[in-house]
């Protein structure tokens, strides 16, 4: 599996690089997500940008990468989805349970936000 990792300074911008995310993928493209939260920068951005289509696992790993994500107090966002896996999502009645946006941009301003936010719960 082709993925392109970005490393900025509060999160990682992960961007598969195949058209197809198939179900033969769900559990290295799990692993590679779930990878992340042992690092020192634990947040992510999952740009859907080059995906065209994906398999109904790939997206509820997602959506379950998402929720394990946020029980551990970090931040995961998806952006960028492609209008066909927008749409899939929508009709396997997934896309509710997503935090996503648009754009990159929008993302990067939801992890910070959400930073800020658990760093002012942490002081009280």
């Amino acid at each position: 599996m082709i993925v392109k990792i970005d490393t900025k300074e509060k999160f990682h911008v992960i961007t598969p690089g195949e058209p197809t995310l198939s179900e033969n993928m769900t559990e290295e493209f799990s692993q590679l997500l779930l990878s992340c939260r042992e690092k020192d920068i634990k947040n992510v951005v999952l740009s859907l940008k080059e995906v065209t289509s994906i398999d109904s696992s790939v997206a509820q790993a997602i959506v379950n990468c998402q929720q394990d994500f946020y029980d551990n107090e970090t931040s995961f966002v998806v952006c960028e989805m492609t209008p066909d896996v927008e749409s899939f999502f929508e009709a396997a009645e997934l896309l509710d349970l997503l935090n996503f946006t648009p754009t990159e941009s929008e993302a990067w301003d939801i992890v910070q936000m959400e930073e800020i936010e658990r760093d002012l719960f942490e002081e009280e």
